[in-house]
């Protein structure tokens, strides 16, 4: 019986660097799966903890009786806060999306690659203006400006039968109106919106526009038949995230907006129905007690809204996923 003697051979690789560099490999690997699930988990930490601050603070004002309440029974008194939050929002958005749309397709699908990288820049620079100094510019030079604009509306159609629901009444003498401020929150939620489907845009697969337009489609057509229909999701979710800004802003509305009593449609008067975030923001620093209990309560009003609308999004987006091919 034989014994191996032999010395191994200097050149054959050592499994020690192999081994090493797996083993660093697999750390990496934990490292990012349990900062991405802490990540995760602190999210829903945040929101049940500012969910459970609100809804807190807020049985008081929900619980006691509307005459000791300082601002009145509860529901009576945040339905027109929680009206003109919907109203302003919706007004910005329908300001804002077909802007925001016709932006994104002219710097994916016309404009020249140099224009279209420095319109890129200005209108994500745009996002970074602070709201008080979107608040200056609309009470400074957006409200005079429109005032003219807004008697000549009134003067035109405001007597006409449906239209004086809505351009009717007294014309406020100073511009600063719910119409105005929706005017400027659509400036707010513009950039938003725009870089989001900016990019949603850009990621319409290439064959499928090069197919389109084989087929004899104009550039129109091609982006009404592939390039919508793929980023729907996207533009949604887009939608949303301008939307929510414009139900939460507080700064820019407060500022502008020459808040009444009560509720309407009506958009050039000078009386106009508050937001939510606007109200809070005047009321709460001279509140007490249950006054502060029930504002924070409008508070909890306000997350309820911005979370039906999140999942509303999210429901517009699963549905259209699986037509578009997007995720």
């Amino acid at each position: 019986m034989t014994t191996d003697t032999r010395e191994p051979r200097v050149d054959e690789p050592s499994s020690a660097p192999t081994s090493l560099l797996r083993d660093r490999r697999r750390f990496g690997d934990s490292l990012f799966k349990g900062v991405a699930t802490g990540s995760g988990t602190l999210i829903l930490i945040i929101l049940a903890a500012v969910a459970t601050f609100l809804v807190g603070l807020s049985i008081p004002a929900l619980t006691a009786p509307g005459d000791e309440l300082p601002y009145g029974p509860f529901w009576s008194w945040v339905f027109p806060y929680a009206a003109g939050t919907v109203w302003a929002a919706a007004l910005a958005m329908l300001f804002a999306v077909p802007v925001a749309i016709g932006v994104a397709l002219f710097i994916t699908h016309f404009a020249p690659r140099r224009l279209a990288q420095g319109l890129g820049y200005i209108i994500d620079l745009l996002a970074a203006v602070p709201s008080v100094v979107f608040g200056l510019w609309g009470i400074n030079v957006l409200a005079p400006m429109v005032q003219p604009i807004y008697g000549w509306l009134n003067s035109t159609v405001g007597s006409w039968p449906v239209f004086s629901l809505i351009f009717g009444g007294q014309v406020s003498g100073t511009g600063r109106t719910i119409l105005t401020v929706a005017l400027v929150l659509a400036v707010m939620c513009l950039p938003i919106i725009t870089a989001v489907t900016r990019e949603v845009f850009l990621q319409t697969p290439r064959l499928h526009e090069e197919a389109s337009l084989a087929l004899g489609a104009t550039r129109w057509e091609m982006i009404r038949q592939a390039v919508l229909p793929f980023g729907t999701p996207g533009l949604v979710s887009a939608c949303m995230l301008g939307l929510g800004r414009a139900l939460g802003e507080t700064m820019a509305v407060a500022m502008v907006l020459s808040p009444g009593a009560g509720f309407h449609f009506q958009l050039l008067t000078s009386s106009n129905p508050n937001s939510i975030a606007a109200n809070i923001a005047l009321q709460f620093p001279e509140a007490f007690g249950l006054g502060r209990n029930q504002l924070i309560a409008s508070g909890l009003v306000l997350f309820v809204i911005t979370l039906i609308v999140n999942m509303a999004a999210r429901a517009i987006v699963a549905r259209r996923a699986e037509f578009s091919g997007a995720n």
